[in-house]
């Protein structure tokens, strides 16, 4: 019998991870199943595919495959050495199978649980998953929204052939999610084939910009501007927040940068974050007889040095 190179067959390396054999063997069953390609040999390929998949896909399988083929070359004559005779009933008849007997034994187990197989009624294969962002506004991760997203994703028409379309489907954002999270859709990925399940759709929640916010998991952070009379006198201002307007007090004596903490009014998720209100003091500009003047009154009444600690 001659010797079989799953792994070309596939289109990997030897080192090739799980993943990456799984992902190849979908990608070449999908362009050579006989019911999508006109290929001419699509029969033939196919069954070449699933015959290498059936070993390479399951861990027991693929070392012993690797392990009996070590040293041979495609095409090679094989002769399966002495001491596996004796673990494994190869039928004794000439040009036997000596793949299909060993694996018949080797880690037998169904994978219909993977969603792909040969079953009473012919090939079937989970769809692919699909992966996709959805940007939402920092408001919509404190209550909630409901958003339309459009796809473009391969179906199967009436007669069976694949064609891409347009879905537009509307994905409901739920209150307290954060950037990097993953929305599933069941169902909404790619069609299975031969009456396969579809496979999922999941969408990685991004935030748009916004000027006014930066965030650091759950936690918000907002500049909120004040008035120099507001930072050094103290205050109660009112600040416009994504969960609504909030009464909050300017400490007396406040410098731009300085923090204050609204506990539990981050992005409500399932470990509520905080709001962290960062001051930014803004100076009136003096573009007026008036307001030159009180500067000249600071100036000369307050005696003020920011630059004393500098030595200056």
């Amino acid at each position: 019998m001659e010797y079989k190179d799953y792994y070309k067959v596939l289109g990997v390396e030897r080192s090739a991870s799980a993943d990456e054999i799984k992902k190849a063997y979908r990608k070449l069953v999908r362009q050579y199943h006989p019911d999508i390609s006109k290929h001419k040999d699509a029969d033939a390929k196919t069954k070449d595919i699933n015959e290498a998949y059936d070993v390479l896909g399951d861990a027991e399988k693929r070392a012993a495959y690797d392990e009996l083929g070590r040293g041979y070359r495609p095409g090679q004559d094989f002769r399966p050495p002495p001491e596996w005779s004796s673990q494994f009933d190869f039928g004794g008849a000439e040009g036997s199978d000596f793949f299909s007997d060993l694996f018949a034994h080797v880690g037998r187990r169904s994978r219909a649980g993977a969603g792909a197989g040969m079953g009473g009624g012919g090939f079937r294969m989970a769809g692919e998953d699909i992966r996709a962002a959805i940007a939402i506004d920092l408001r919509d991760a404190y209550q909630g929204a409901t958003r339309k997203v459009t796809l473009r994703v391969p179906e199967q028409d009436a007669s069976g052939r694949t064609v891409t379309r347009d879905r537009t489907l509307s994905v409901s954002i739920p209150k307290g999610v954060t950037p990097g999270q993953q929305l599933r859709l069941g169902g909404q990925g790619h069609p299975g084939t031969g009456g396969g399940p579809a496979g999922n759709l999941y969408l990685e929640v991004q935030l748009n910009p916004d000027p006014r916010y930066r965030l650091e998991g759950a936690h918000v952070y907002e500049n909120v501007p004040v008035t120099p009379w507001e930072a050094a006198l103290g205050a109660r201002i009112s600040v416009p927040t994504p969960s609504g307007p909030v009464e909050v007090t300017v400490p007396s004596g406040s410098q731009s940068g300085r923090k204050l903490r609204l506990k539990g009014r981050g992005i409500p998720a399932a470990t509520p974050g905080d709001l962290y209100l960062i001051l930014d003091v803004v100076l009136p500009p003096a573009s007026s007889d008036r307001a030159r003047e009180l500067y000249q009154a600071m100036a000369r009444d307050l005696a003020f040095n920011p630059r004393e600690r500098m030595g200056a």
